[in-house]
């Protein structure tokens, strides 16, 4: 897969039905606003914690996919639930002050991670019903 498929993964979530490319894709995306915002103090700030909390869901379902236990697992995807709403703020600040030069990029990632949201919450929904707790 070209470099460019996989951003348009992240444009196009209705044709990927695979959660780590989801991820995967969803990164990249972040990976391209942050290196489209301005160098300055704040949007270096903002562009950290972004690239931090954007990425950290395809690491952190890598760790879930590779969990030792239900509790593990459901820990595992809490933390991914965690860092894409986290990310979501960061995606909410950086369209509100149109910090980038790709608004465009800025509101697919923020539809992407809407979505990620909700496939995260019903997982760990469904993984909580499962175990009898």
């Amino acid at each position: 897969m070209h470099k460019d498929d996989t951003l348009n993964l992240a444009m196009e979530p209705d044709r990927v039905y695979d959660l780590e490319e989801r991820l995967i894709g969803f990164s990249l995306l972040i990976l391209k606003i942050v290196d489209s915002l301005p160098n300055n103090r704040t949007d270096n700030h903002l562009a950290g914690q972004l690239l931090r909390s954007g990425t950290s869901p395809s690491f952190n379902y890598g760790e879930a996919q590779a969990s030792e236990s239900r509790a593990d697992f459901i820990h595992k995807m809490k933390v991914c639930h965690k860092e894409l709403k986290e990310t979501r703020v960061g995606l909410k600040i950086i369209d509100r002050r149109s910090m980038t030069s790709e608004p465009g990029d800025v509101k697919s990632a923020l539809q992407e991670c809407e979505q990620l949201v909700r496939i995260f919450s019903k997982s760990i929904e469904t993984a909580h019903s499962n175990s009898g707790n």
